[in-house]
């Protein structure tokens, strides 16, 4: 799907379609591919009410859907070891069965679920072009 920044939306629903009853969502993009932009609108349309903010120094942000189960929300661009992931349990999260939306997740690809859904995002000119790979 190619989108602008306008049809941030549409490429949320598009990506919510995708994923259907998986909850860990791998987003894939260089540094400002719109990987925090495109995981916000996704939580506006799950009825998330917070602010939604990449977790970069935090590693993990946690938010309430619109049914008041938890959305998790990871940055793991500053991990230097994978060590520091299995430290915060990161398994007990991606198992929760709850939404788990992971950035830079290429740093940690041994410890992501074989059921992971994976999302592309690249940049061309004013647009963003998104796809998904199980």
């Amino acid at each position: 799907m190619v989108f602008k920044l306008e049809d941030i939306d549409k490429a949320a629903e598009w990506v919510l379609k995708v994923v259907g009853d998986k909850r860990v969502i791998a987003f894939y993009g260089g540094m400002g591919a719109g990987k925090t932009t495109l995981i916000k609108a996704i939580c506006k349309k799950l009825g998330v009410e917070d602010i939604v903010t990449s977790p970069t120094f935090a590693i993990v942000n946690e938010y309430a859907d619109g049914n008041g189960d938890p959305v998790y929300h990871f940055d793991f661009y500053r991990i230097k070891k994978l060590e520091e992931v299995r430290d915060i349990s990161f398994d007990e999260y991606a198992y929760s069965g709850y939404f788990c939306f992971l950035e830079w997740p290429e740093l940690i690809e041994d410890l992501l679920p074989e059921d992971t859904i994976k999302i592309s995002i690249s940049e061309t000119d004013e647009k963003r072009e998104i796809t998904s790979t199980t």
